[in-house]
């Protein structure tokens, strides 16, 4: 008989939760950058091992809301905890538990959700003894089904982890079929390709008011090669010409990078054309939000 169940990452901004999500799945389909609020949306990753499917729910973290878009992504986590058989709490190793993290750990407690703890980034803690206490406190929190101390950097503890999240499975038939990765639209993941390089190259307040999306993708007829045209929507004329860099040196690198893994993701030849556009505070214009599928009505 075949087992599946469905699993939410949830946690503060930044702590690695997409990328424990790309190492369990050995696959990448959530964008990772060491900026806080790098995942805007809930991403559903599918992992089947065997007669186990467990399907992930990566959610953005957890922080207090500042624009119509920051609200957007908190009920976002708040309907993605709502729905699953478990969660995988994620914390950063060597730091004290924070107000965000309290806050979930309550939801657990008011839906009696059963619950693991995953303690990443432990590759950057060289006395190992803080680490005893870090689990003890957190302990006294609630009753994880596991503590399971891991690196998605270095893959440490992340075999301990898939074990611990399989014992949620249950007796049902797949939801998916094997060979599903994941339940994104190729024009988002290309769209969250172009982000992820913006979030790496420019300055910390650039690529937090920007959007990205693909006008165009087509796939040429007999032959291997996608023709997509995207745009990127930034919120100054300023941030413009930051993203667009001198004499387009900056809007090429990003392109040539996001190409690159769109290749190696959609295995053929890509031809990005990118654009950028000023719509000013669309982080809280409704109807802009809805067109790059920031979109409340999604969860009614």
């Amino acid at each position: 008989m075949n087992k599946t169940a469905f699993i939410a990452i949830v946690g503060r901004p930044n702590v690695g939760k997409s990328s424990l999500l790309n190492l369990l799945l050995g696959q990448k389909i959530a964008i990772v950058s060491s900026k806080p609020q790098t995942t805007r949306t809930r991403i559903m990753g599918v992992l089947t091992e065997g007669n186990t499917q467990l399907v992930f729910i990566d959610t953005p973290g957890l922080h207090k809301p500042r624009n119509d878009l920051d609200k957007f992504m908190l009920r976002s986590v708040n309907e993605s905890v709502a729905g699953v058989d478990a969660c995988l709490l994620v914390v950063e190793a060597d730091h004290d538990v924070c107000e965000e993290e309290i806050q979930l750990i309550e939801k657990f407690r008011s839906m009696e959700l059963p619950a693991i703890l995953a303690i990443n980034k432990i590759d950057t803690v060289a006395d190992k003894t803080k680490l005893a206490s870090q689990i003890a406190q957190l302990s006294s929190l609630y009753d994880f089904a596991a503590i399971v101390p891991c690196s998605a950097r270095t893959g440490s503890g992340i075999a301990d982890l898939k074990q611990e999240l399989q014992g949620f499975a249950y007796e049902s038939d797949f939801l998916f079929d094997e060979d599903t990765l994941t339940d994104q639209p190729e024009r988002v993941l290309a769209a969250e390709m172009i982000r992820e390089k913006l979030l790496r190259l420019l300055e910390r307040e650039v690529p937090h008011g920007a959007a990205v999306f693909i006008e165009r993708m087509k796939e040429r007829p007999d032959v291997s090669i996608i023709d997509m045209d995207a745009v990127i929507y930034c919120e100054r004329d300023s941030h413009k010409g930051i993203i667009i860099g001198k004499g387009g040196s900056m809007l090429k690198k990003i392109g040539t990078f996001a190409r690159q893994d769109m290749e190696r993701f959609f295995h053929c030849k890509v031809n990005l054309q990118l654009w950028v556009k000023v719509k000013e505070d669309w982080r809280n214009r409704e109807a802009i939000l809805r067109s790059l599928g920031y979109d409340e009505r999604n969860f009614d």
